[in-house]
């Protein structure tokens, strides 16, 4: 006699699906430094034949970041107006290539504006929570993102390759900003026995803290002495600026995505998870550095 088939019920409780374990680095190393080096791939080859293309490149990201925020602020029920904030953070963009800093303090302006007038077709309720929330977005994903544009900006608005000014910096920027996270992610794998800060990222320690000034400034003072044609303390300087604001701006995301109870913000690139958990060093270094070199080298 055929026995009766049993009912999930009949069989006890369900064991959750296993975790595949990456390790102390926690994540899929293969996927990220495939991604990476797509990702990478893209920006130095729109650095090197045609500036412009970098920027839209720059202009993707911040609608997808946009789209990401959005994303995660609805696990708090706040539902930002996606369409003026993809289209405002775009023209942010080009506003800041184009004309620079005081157009691009114009355009952050009347976006926030446009924003808040959006959201009055919304009605009172929950008006104030989620107005904030957009303008927070608005000044953390498209206006730092924009000062990419004025960094390119500075060896002029055309043309390419890596003699350029603009590029330079751009490179200058971006390998300090790795400097930093690699040597942290090293220091902190080999070494890390002091959490920074536990309750926010348990896996940032002093030690890879003390890792990221090392690369950090060496690749300052590299890039910046024989790259930018600078003094050696701007190159310390620079390597300083990134290390300091990069962790800071790891730590931020860090809270964000805890107080919004995600792991991460999307998982639309393998291994990093969303673009703004790769992005969060990136949006925090770029104006202070962009301000030091602005003045300092260019």
């Amino acid at each position: 006699m055929t026995p009766a088939p049993t009912s999930p019920s009949d069989q006890g409780p369900t064991e959750p699906p296993v975790q595949k374990d990456h390790g102390r680095a926690g994540r899929n190393l293969p996927a990220a430094i495939a991604s990476a080096v797509v990702l990478l791939g893209a920006v130095t080859a729109s650095l090197a034949f045609w500036k412009p293309a970098f920027m839209v490149i720059v202009a993707i990201a911040v609608v997808v970041a946009v789209w990401e925020m959005r994303k995660g602020m609805l696990s708090q029920d706040i539902d930002l107006p996606e369409q003026p904030l993809m289209v405002g953070g775009v023209v942010m963009v080009v506003v800041a290539y184009a004309w620079g800093a005081e157009a691009l303090v114009t355009a952050t302006a009347v976006t926030a504006l446009v924003i808040m007038l959006w959201l009055l077709r919304r009605g009172v309720e929950g008006y104030v929570r989620t107005a904030t929330a957009a303008v927070f977005t608005v000044v953390y994903v498209p206006f730092l993102g924009s000062f990419v544009a004025l960094m390119l900006a500075e060896g002029g608005r055309t043309g390419g390759g890596f003699s350029d000014a603009g590029v330079k910096g751009i490179v200058t920027f971006v390998l300090v900003t790795i400097a930093s996270d690699t040597g942290g992610y090293i220091a902190g794998v080999l070494f890390g026995k002091h959490p920074m800060a536990p309750v926010i990222s348990p896996k940032k320690s002093w030690e890879g803290f003390a890792g990221s000034i090392v690369l950090c400034v060496a690749a300052g003072v590299g890039c910046v002495v024989f790259l930018l044609d600078g003094d050696w303390w701007i190159g310390v300087a620079a390597g300083l600026i990134g290390v300091v604001m990069a962790t800071l701006g790891d730590l931020c995301e860090s809270v964000i995505k805890r107080d919004l109870g995600i792991k991460d913000m999307s998982q639309v690139i393998p291994g990093h998870g969303g673009l703004m958990d790769r992005l969060d060093s990136l949006l925090a270094t770029i104006a202070p550095l962009w301000l030091l070199l602005h003045y300092a080298v260019f």
